[in-house]
């Protein structure tokens, strides 16, 4: 059975998935940085509990989790943000959903700069 992760028994299942989507080599960075935006938006999206009916009773809602997520997509957005181009905007636009919604789960909210990601990002209101 294959399921991607590198054992003794199957060493490099991990990186023959990669192959089978292209070779990492020939991913324009953009795609790169993209996607591992949209991999941290959407895990954030889960530890908000935003995926569920309720997200205030989701079996997977974690704010502390979901700080660490959100700060590290900020981080990244902050950091690539030049090379995005036409992507820019619409991760931007994610990740402040993210800051205000996380800002809305608390009971007690951060102040404007110092909820999840705002260091790099500035105040989200």
């Amino acid at each position: 059975m294959n399921d991607g992760l590198d054992t003794p028994d199957n060493p490099g299942a991990q990186s023959a998935d990669l192959d089978n989507d292209r070779d990492l080599a020939s991913i324009p960075s953009v795609e790169v940085i993209s996607r591992a935006a949209v991999m941290l938006m959407s895990a954030s999206a889960e530890r908000l509990g935003l995926a569920d009916a309720d997200p205030e009773s989701s079996p997977h809602r974690d704010l502390d989790e979901a700080r660490r997520l959100i700060t590290a997509l900020a981080g990244l957005v902050t950091a690539s943000v030049e090379y995005l181009g036409p992507h820019a905007g619409p991760i931007r636009d994610g990740l402040q959903s993210l800051q205000r919604a996380f800002r809305e789960s608390s009971a007690f909210p951060d102040e404007p700069g110092q909820g999840p990601g705002e260091k790099f990002t500035g105040p989200v209101y």
